[in-house]
Parts: C-alpha cells; structure tokens; sequence
C-alpha cells in the first residue's frame, strides 16, 4: 500500500518505551532508585507508543487501511521506532518523519509490581512538529486526520497554539476531516501552564470531531474546579464526578469555539458524545462527513455508552484505541449510535490484553460481539435527568438526534 492509498492519516506524538522487567521482590520504588546500587532486573519489552503508535496500529487492526506520520530522529532508537511498526504493516511508516539533526522521543518505563508506573520521558523531535512538516501531496487519497497529544509536543501548544491552528487548517483546507486527541501535561511544564481555553479557541474551528479524556479537559478548561476535585478525591480519580450536567456543560463550551462532535473518554465508565445542532456544521465536516440517511442522529446528540463487560488485563492503549473504533465507525458511514458501541467495543477489546493494541481484532469481529448480546456494565455516574434507551445507550437533556438501532453492524 503506497502513502496515498491510505483513508486515514495518523499523526502527532510517538516514541520508543522501555519497559525494563522488574521482579517481585524489588517491589518498591525505594529498593530500585538507590545510589549506587546495582539491581537485578529482566529483559526489557520494547514497544512504540504515544498516538500515532496506539490509535494507528488499532485502527490498521481493526481494518482499516493506515498511514503513520510521527516524528524521529535519524538515530538508533528512530530504527527501532521503525523496526516494531513494520512488524505491524511495512507500508505504515511510509509516511513517518525522519529528521537527521533530531533525537527521537522515548520512555524508560518503570513499573514494580503492585504499585504505579514511573514515566522518564524524553519528548525529543516531537518538540519540533511543525505544519511545514505536512505537505498537501501527503493528504491526497486520505478522508480523515487524526492528530494525537499535541500538549507532549513544544510547538504545538507555544503562542497559544499557532503551529497546531496552522497545521490543522492546511488539512481542512485540503478536504479532509480533521480529529484531535489530547494529552494530560504535567502541571510544572510549560505544556501545564499553557493558555488552552486560548488555544481550543483557535484550533477547534479547524477540528471537526474532538475526542479528549474528561480529566484532561477539565484540567484545560476549568483548572480551579479540577483543583477543588483533585481535594475530593485522594486516590486522584476523577471520574466518578464526570456527571451528566458537568459533561454536558463542558461539551457545550467545546461546540461554541467550533469542534463538530465532540467525544469526552470517561475511562472504564464508557464514552460520552455530543454533536452540533447546526446541520450546516455537520456538512462542513469533510470526506467523512456522515451519510445523509444519517444526519438525523448526527445532528444535535447527547449520548453516553458505558463500557462492554470484559476481564481486564491491562488498560494501557485504552482511550486510543476506542478512538480507533469511533473513528471507524464514522469513515465506514454508521450512525452515530454504531459508532459509539463500535468506539467502547474496540476499548473493551484492549483491555483483554496487557499492552496497547494486541488485542484488537478485525472490525468485524468487534461487531459480531456485539451483534451477539455483548453485555455491557452498570452506569454509575450521576445521570440525573438521562434516559436509557433500548439500544443500550443513555440519553441526554440536549438529545435531539433520531434514533437508528443497531441494523447497520
């Protein structure tokens, strides 16, 4: 498969992880990081993540035909880079970004049984992405542009978002339909004390489905009710306060600067969606605008789909892979409805297995699940004023949308 022949661009961060194996007798972080100790570890995993890496390789799973286009440097943790995606398809990387005067990104990951992962995290030539790094021939035969993590890559978030703004704008110009994905920053950084109301102001206008994780827009968008939260939660979880009146505020703000879906990650209590009212917005949406026998329940949607009941494994790769699953179901024309149980189906799927994408099967696998009566988990989050449909999804007060059942899987 040439660059061209690929509907769906993935591009943004990526880096190379490091996961050393560390045995269960070294099970705190105080008997690892000791001066001048040495300490007895395993083989190490090697693996790419970050966006490109995640929601790419799972939508090339999920069948769809991909094309990669991070950012490495020409040096040997780029090759490896290389190395573990064309283990996935040779043909994805044809669009990554070598840079010779750049270091490639990369993750030591610590992770001793029982307790938290420690990141050490260099971000390297994710630093510097630019729009010039995208040329116009590079779109052509593409639909869709999925950007990922752009709070992880310098220019992208510096003079409140300029870069981001101009590079998502020469994709819409080109036709395509453009998504964005976050990542939380680390508070301390610059990427942390970024002005983001500012820069969502000027991106969502060229974003026309916005899929961030509750915590990190309330971060971005509400610091001081994120801060009161984080009082109420010593574990630091702040999902159960993600009710519907708080989703459906936040959302609202997020059409407003211009977004034409947007989808809130809520973890493992599911996806909430909520689209334009405006149909001429909907139209403007690019090569994967929805089909017209659809538009009814495009437009004007408030939903939430909890999570398909699995035995969890890991969840590393979760958010970016149910990513992959709404974004197919929106590039093969299901109704929005599909493509919220095609998005949590794929999530489910990830958490089966340990890593980030192993366990995403073929599109049609995942809707053979749920065609068959895949069971999905009791909503917890307060819904008050929601209504749970047939179609075992929960509306919200701003729900319009026509329904359309479940025919087209």
């Amino acid at each position: 498969m040439s660059q061209n022949e690929a509907e769906v661009i993935i591009a943004g961060h990526i880096c190379l992880d490091i996961i050393p194996t560390i045995y269960e007798k070294q099970s705190g972080m105080d008997a690892l990081l000791v001066p001048g100790k040495l300490v007895d570890i395993g083989p190490a995993v090697i693996s790419t993540g970050g966006a490109v890496s995640n929601t790419g390789i799972a939508l090339h799973r999920l069948g769809s035909k991909v094309n990669l286009m991070g950012k490495i440097g020409n040096d040997q943790f780029g090759e490896a880079i290389l190395t573990v995606l064309r283990q996935h398809g040779s043909s994805l990387v044809d669009g990554m970004i070598v840079s010779p005067n750049e270091h490639s990104s990369y993750s030591i990951v610590i992770s001793p049984p029982h307790i938290d992962r420690t990141f050490l995290h260099f971000t390297g030539a994710n630093d510097t992405y630019s729009a010039s790094d995208l040329s116009p021939e590079q779109l052509k035969g593409a639909r869709l542009f999925h950007f990922g993590y752009p709070p992880l890559m310098r220019r992208m978030y510096e003079n409140d978002g300029d870069e981001l703004a101009q590079l998502l704008k020469k994709v819409k110009d080109s036709g395509l339909t453009v998504s964005l994905d976050l990542a939380k920053p680390d508070p301390k950084s610059d990427a942390g004390k970024a002005n983001w109301r500012a820069i969502f102001a000027k991106v969502l206008p060229h974003v026309d489905v916005f899929l961030p994780s509750f915590e990190e827009i309330l971060y971005m968008l509400h610091r001081e009710h994120y801060d009161q939260l984080l009082q109420e939660a010593p574990s630091g979880d702040l999902l159960p306060f993600a009710s519907g009146a708080l989703l459906s505020e936040i959302s609202e703000e997020l059409l407003e600067m211009g977004a034409a879906i947007v989808g809130l990650k809520l973890g493992e209590h599911g996806l909430y969606v909520r689209t334009t009212p405006n149909n001429s917005r909907l139209l403007a949406m690019g090569l994967c605008t929805p089909a017209q026998e659809h538009h009814g329940n495009w437009t004007n949607s408030e939903l939430i789909s909890s999570c398909y009941k699995v035995d969890v494994v890991g969840t590393t790769g979760a958010g970016d892979c149910t990513i992959a699953g709404f974004l197919l179901g929106l590039m093969r024309g299901l109704s929005l409805e599909d493509s919220l149980h095609t998005a949590v189906g794929a999530g489910a799927c990830n958490v089966e297995q340990a890593d980030a994408t192993s366990g995403i099967p073929d599109g049609s696998e995942v809707w053979s699940r749920i065609s068959g009566g895949w069971a999905k988990r009791e909503m917890k989050l307060d819904l008050h004023n929601w209504s749970f449909n047939e179609d075992g999804l929960w509306l919200g007060p701003h729900h319009k949308g026509q329904e359309k059942g479940r025919d087209s899987l």
